[in-house]
């Protein structure tokens, strides 16, 4: 390769690498420089206040936090209901989507794509107005059939977040999943029809199978985005704030740390920790579940 196409090459990607450094990298690093420092008040905050290097004394705090340990495991037991349930639909959908004519699949797609371009802040506020017992339709339309369910009850609440979020994601997940069935060869589809498989055998057996790749990939998409909710449980929070507390998620958490509390090297520590968890969520997903198809 010539110097030239070196610095072609090297200014295709500058914009990204730019972008990766001053949007990423030092952010993280600043993250993790105020992590290691807090701010101590003088007597009674009069005389002002000093900044002490502290070490890891933040993250020994975070991973003691009660408040913080709980987020996580509630948000870790919903996200193994949800993230499945979620892929399961979006794999029926891009399967049933596939197995349709060309053109039912072109007046499809698009609808089934309008929840995801809705911002999900707007998503949320639509959703909370349907699950509103004065405002909303599905109350009044549950009691024809002799339920009295409250959306906003602590039994109810991570359901109903769980549909919102379903209803909102939905569509990329079964995006991806029917881009990678497109490009299974239809030759392998028209052999096991003349070896006499049906639909469901031809579904199971060759279909599934060949998207695992895009499986995994929406998996782990899954869990960055899982552990990471905060605009759906916030909005709750307007209407129900004796059940979606202040710590109610992770990032809720540390938010209520830097932006109620003004602790802002504790919730860098806080976001450090959940960065580190993230990753290694990330990647024994995908240690587990991209094995090779045998």
């Amino acid at each position: 390769m010539t110097r030239s196409l070196r610095w072609k090459g090297a200014a295709f990607s500058a914009p990204f690498l730019v972008g990766f450094i001053f949007l990423f990298l030092i952010p993280i690093g600043y993250a993790v420089y105020q992590s290691l420092y807090s701010v101590q008040q003088s007597g009674l905050g009069l005389g002002g206040s000093t900044t002490e290097f502290v070490g890891l004394r933040n993250y020994g705090q975070g991973l003691t936090d009660p408040d913080f340990r709980s987020a996580l495991i509630r948000v870790f037991l919903f996200a193994c209901i949800q993230i499945p349930l979620m892929l399961a639909v979006a794999l029926l959908m891009a399967l049933l989507l596939d197995a349709a004519s060309a053109r039912v699949a072109a007046r499809f797609r698009p609808m089934l794509l309008v929840p995801y371009m809705i911002p999900g802040i707007v998503a949320a506020i639509v959703w909370v107005n349907l699950y509103s017992p004065d405002v909303g339709p599905l109350t009044p339309f549950g009691r024809l059939f002799g339920f009295a369910w409250n959306f906003f009850s602590p039994a109810m609440v991570w359901p109903s977040i769980g549909n919102l979020l379903t209803w909102h994601g939905i569509g990329y997940n079964m995006l991806i999943i029917y881009a990678a069935l497109q490009g299974v060869p239809r030759e392998l589809f028209d052999a096991a029809r003349v070896d006499g498989a049906g639909e469901l055998r031809l579904a199971t057996k060759i279909k599934i199978p060949a998207v695992r790749p895009a499986l995994v990939l929406t998996g782990m998409l899954s869990i960055i985005g899982m552990l990471q909710i905060f605009n759906e449980p916030m909005i709750f929070r307007e209407v129900t704030p004796q059940t979606v507390t202040s710590a109610f998620t992770p990032i809720m958490a540390i938010y209520n740390e830097a932006f109620n509390a003004g602790n802002y090297n504790y919730a860098a520590a806080l976001s450090v920790i959940l960065a580190l968890i993230l990753g290694v969520a990330s990647f024994l997903f995908y240690k587990l579940t991209s094995r090779e198809v045998a």
